[in-house]
């Protein structure tokens, strides 16, 4: 029969071991979540929910939730926030909305505003009230480029900044014009797309000139003195001239990170733009293998930690 004595002295160990349990659990570390700050999903286009006219899709089959869930899966992405493809779905959301629905807490959604519109701004106070809704994402091509600069666009910053919406962005070749609208507007969100690097500075396939990148690299770094600015470091493939990893674009990366710092540096893929040229784990593994600066906390920050908190986008 078990003494007294043994029954304490096993009491006293079972109290250690569980003590020390709890203290390994305090400090063992959390999963790295990690976040795409940018993915394009669409649906075929059919009779009943046609995309625009004259429109092109970046791959010739639909890009849907049932392929980008597995990819996901496969390379360890824990959420996406979807940017719905303005040239086919122009400003509707619905099928990124039923992404949000059918897998709460793994996608979210910046969504388009037409800024030739002002009667848009009567919206903006609610936009984030639409399910899935975090902020807005706006693309300065060809078209749009002269709305920076010929009043079109003025109506948009001082009504989202009022609204708290962080506001994505890409230009080609314009984004020093942000520096003043940065500066005007202190309290709202601004996070550069793709390094800055708009789809008409990028290389020419099979070439092996890429004067534009250096200066649209050197635009999106000076912005890193206002607080409220933020860049995604994104679509890395189109960007290259080189296969994976793409050692010719590390430098850019480098001198943005340091510019801007982990907390406000975003990883993202932007995928179906060059779907052919890395898997989705390669993407992961870029950042988290082949880039010897990044410490592993910057790695936290720079997948997931940094987007998460600039969105505001809390777990569901």
């Amino acid at each position: 029969m078990p003494s007294r004595r043994h029954f304490l002295t096993g009491t006293v160990a079972t109290g250690v071991a569980l003590s020390m349990q709890r203290a390994t659990a305090a400090v063992a570390p959390q999963k790295r979540v990690i976040v795409d700050s940018q993915v394009h999903l669409w649906p075929a286009s059919t009779p009943e929910r046609p995309w625009l006219p004259g429109a092109k899709p970046q791959l010739p089959e639909p890009f849907t939730i049932e392929r980008i869930i597995p990819l996901m899966d496969e390379a360890g992405v824990d959420r996406v926030i979807i940017v719905p493809p303005v040239s086919l779905e122009g400003e509707r959301i619905d099928y990124a909305q039923e992404a949000v629905r059918r897998y709460p807490g793994r996608f979210a959604i910046m969504a388009r505003v037409a800024l030739d519109k002002p009667d848009r701004a009567a919206r903006l106070a609610t936009w984030r009230d639409q399910p899935g809704v975090l902020g807005v994402r706006l693309n300065f091509g060809p078209g749009e480029a002269a709305w920076l600069t010929d009043g079109t666009a003025d109506w948009f910053w001082p009504a989202a900044e009022k609204a708290r919406l962080p506001v994505m962005f890409l230009t080609e070749g314009q984004t020093s014009l942000f520096a003043r609208i940065a500066e005007r507007h202190p309290q709202l969100t601004l996070i550069i797309d793709h390094m800055g690097v708009g789809a008409g500075l990028r290389p020419r396939p099979g070439s092996s000139e890429n004067n534009m990148v250096p200066e649209a690299i050197v635009q999106a770094a000076a912005l890193a003195k206002y607080a409220n600015v933020s860049v995604k470091l994104s679509s890395i493939p189109l960007i290259s001239t080189e296969p994976y990893p793409f050692r010719d674009v590390i430098p850019h990366i480098h001198r943005l990170f340091d510019a801007y710092g982990p907390e406000r540096c975003h990883w993202g893929t932007d995928i179906t733009n060059s779907f052919a040229r890395a898997t989705y784990r390669q993407r992961v593994t870029q950042f988290t293998q082949e880039l010897p600066f990044l410490t592993e906390s910057d790695k936290d920050w720079i997948m997931g930690r940094a987007i998460l908190a600039r969105l505001r986008w809390m777990s569901s």
